[in-house]
Order: structure tokens, then sequence, then C-alpha cells
């Protein structure tokens, strides 16, 4: 359990240093490039859901607007950190915990060979008492020492 713990808080903190990162990416490379088409940001992405939109003479908020640039900008910003999370963590310690497995399940076959083999040499030297204790004459016919008749 202790080893889960140290993981967690690891991942945690790396999450938290890869997010800054991510976070750089998206507003300093995809925002421009999507910029190109548009605004130069993709918080300046909004639909007016009710007119007018904008700010009133009294300095308020008019209308209601949906910042969908913000919430894309979010989702690209998941699907990036996901992506990098899966490709660079996730994916590689899967392959390695299946080599780890092939390994155990490879050493095990190769015990139960041995234990396989162990248990045909002990029949072998048993089989070789009983023929050598009949031959001898010291064993009764169902060859095991007892009164001879």
């Amino acid at each position: 359990m202790r080893g889960n713990v140290v993981d967690l808080a690891v991942a945690v903190v790396i999450g938290a240093a890869f997010t800054n990162i991510v976070n750089s990416v998206v507003k300093g490379i995809i925002s421009p490039l999507i910029g190109a088409i548009g605004t130069q940001s993709l918080d300046g992405y909004k639909s007016c859901l009710k007119n007018p939109c904008g700010i009133g003479p009294d300095g308020q908020a008019t209308g209601v607007e949906i910042l969908w640039g913000s919430v894309l900008n979010a989702a690209l910003t998941f699907l990036i950190t996901a992506a990098v999370v899966y490709f660079l963590m996730v994916l590689p310690m899967a392959k390695y915990l299946a080599k780890v497995e092939q390994r155990r399940r490879a050493k095990e076959g190769v015990q139960e060979t041995m234990e396989i083999t162990e248990l045909v040499v002990l029949k072998e030297i048993r089989d070789e008492l009983i023929a050598q204790r009949g031959a001898g004459g010291g064993t009764d016919a169902s060859g095991g020492y007892g009164p001879r008749l």
C-alpha cells in the first residue's frame, strides 16, 4: 500500500508540472494556428444568446454570451494531456508489465518442467528399488517387507 501512495504522489506532482507545459503549448502554438483563421486567442470565440451582447453604458455586461472558445481551449488541453500521458506513461508501463508477466510465466513453466522431471526420476528410482528387492528375495508378494511365505 505504501508503494501505491508514493506512486500516486509522484503522479500528482508530475501531472501538475505537465499541465503547465500543455497549457503553454496550447496557448503558444495551437491557439495561434487556429487564430490564423479567426481571432488571435481561442478565448475570443463566443456566441451571443440574447442580443445585444457587449458592455452597456453603465459598464455592465448586456446580453448572454456563450464562451465556446474557452471550452474548446480546455478540451484541446485535455486531449493533448491525455494523449501524452497515455503514450509516454500508460502504454510503456503496460508493455513492461506484460514482459514481466511473460517472464514469470516462463519461469513457472521451467519450474513445472523441473518438478515433472524430478517426479519421473523418483518413480524410476522407486521402480528400481522394487525390482532390486524383488530380485534379492527379501520382500513379500506385495513388494514390502513382511514374513516370508
